[in-house]
């Protein structure tokens, strides 16, 4: 399930979108589960792939 198309989204839109709060974004980042793109050393935009599967995952 990718948003229009697009397979990345901020932290934030995930929050909003997804209702999974940063915290927990940030940590499945930390333990590789969930890819990330980096902008000036912060968290820019996660892989929405690997976040819905991770949300499958939690939920079944």
């Amino acid at each position: 399930m990718s948003m229009l198309g697009d397979s990345w989204c901020t932290v934030e839109e995930v929050e909003s979108k997804f209702g999974v709060s940063k915290d927990l974004v940030l940590e499945w980042i930390k333990e590789g589960i969930v890819r990330s793109e980096d902008k000036d050393g912060m968290v820019f935009r996660v892989n929405v792939d690997d976040l819905v599967m991770k949300i499958e995952e939690n939920l079944g």
